[in-house]
């Protein structure tokens, strides 16, 4: 399969088929890490994974929160 690097905005771009996005298993919007070995650009899924607080909040809804847990009693110089 080819495909051809073309400009866009002011930077070299490349469009993926939808063929080899399926067979290396990404998705879109998908994180990916970029480098370059023995002259060969290497696209692999990015091992960094990032949170957005605000959204791992707003999905606690009275139904999934849980109560507080004891884990019992001080055992040293714990202050509370």
């Amino acid at each position: 399969m080819e495909a051809v690097i073309r400009k866009w905005g002011n930077s070299p771009a490349l469009r993926l088929p939808v063929a080899v996005i399926k067979e290396a298993d990404f998705n879109l919007e998908q994180k990916v890490s970029i480098s370059v070995t023995r002259g060969r650009i290497v696209i692999e899924p990015s091992d960094i994974v990032e949170y957005d607080l605000d959204q791992l909040l707003s999905g606690i809804t009275d139904t999934n929160a849980h109560g507080e847990v004891s884990f019992g009693g001080s055992v040293g110089k714990e202050a509370l």
